[in-house]
């Protein structure tokens, strides 16, 4: 991915040097359509996957499952209580009240008993069957689209160049995370420390981890890897870490929307929609060094 840069002294000569602010292109087009098409397929993919999620809202650790087991890790539902029924959320054997939310909701007077609220679900209603199409249709796009975007970036340098962290990376870890923390951020073509650690999380992590516990649920999958249920430790297990991951995965976005915000949102957007980023000042010690050069 090469950098252009347009200058800006043309546009106002008056302007002070040290004011100026390159305009460089930092996403290409691949790294664009990208981004987009995993956006939109992890969405309904998340809302379709509680739908799903509905059908069984309990996770276990383990091969086997049912009334005879005891390895219930997380549960969402509703009991009928002297104030009436009421939702809750168990998780490793601690129980809380999630009436309105989780477990019992709904409008008022036409509450139901629902693990995930029917605003939350692709479709709204319950229907298991169009929630399986519509989550394994956008689980494929997501699983062809890493597969290719990886030998791509492989062979044009954009993992090694772009995302592979550094040993001068390393060094720079405390500060970024001080850098963050006091929400000082540095406009520049490459990726900071945080951001290529979080991305390759979550693209050599996250997401084959999601894409290799889904197939481990797949029973038809049982055939031709019969070997993927026991090395994930059972197919409850594997459902266990597939949620395990969506978990991650929205804490994950939930930041990077908060980082976008608190870095400059025109600017961030405008990066991932034309590939146009605009930079910090070039310090004044690099413009004298190529003044007299």
């Amino acid at each position: 991915m090469e950098s252009v840069a347009r200058s800006q002294s043309a546009a106002d000569p008056g302007a002070s040097a040290s004011n100026e602010k390159p305009l460089i292109y930092r996403q290409s087009r691949w790294t664009r359509l990208t981004h987009w098409l995993w956006a939109i397929s992890l969405f309904f993919m998340l809302l379709s996957g509680l739908q799903i999620f509905n059908a069984r809202p309990q996770l276990y650790i383990g091969k086997e499952s049912g009334f005879g087991y005891n390895n219930t890790i997380f549960a969402i539902g509703a009991e009928n209580t002297n104030v009436g029924p009421r939702g809750y959320t168990e998780i490793l054997g601690h129980r809380f009240d999630t009436t309105g939310v989780l477990g019992w909701s709904g409008p008022a007077g036409q509450e139901t008993s629902r693990a995930f609220p029917s605003w939350a679900t692709i479709p709204s209603y319950y229907d298991l069957g169009t929630a399986r199409v519509v989550h394994f249709f956008f689980a494929w796009i997501l699983t062809t689209t890493l597969i290719v975007w990886f030998v791509a970036s492989t062979m044009n340098g954009h993992l090694r160049r772009d995302l592979a962290p550094r040993l001068d990376d390393l060094k720079r870890l405390p500060q970024d995370i001080i850098d963050h923390a006091k929400l000082r951020f540095h406009h520049t073509r490459e990726y900071n420390t945080l951001q290529k650690m979080a991305y390759g999380g979550v693209l050599f992590v996250l997401l084959p981890l999601m894409i290799i516990t889904g197939l481990a649920m797949s029973p038809s999958m049982d055939s031709v890897l019969p070997f993927l249920n026991d090395l994930l430790g059972g197919r409850q297990t594997a459902r266990t870490i597939h949620f395990t991951v969506m978990v991650l995965l929205v804490a994950f976005f939930i930041v990077h929307i908060l980082m976008i915000l608190a870095a400059g949102p025109i600017n961030e957007l405008r990066s991932i929609i034309t590939g146009w980023y605009r930079t910090d000042p070039p310090a004044q010690d690099d413009k004298t060094t190529e003044r007299s050069a």
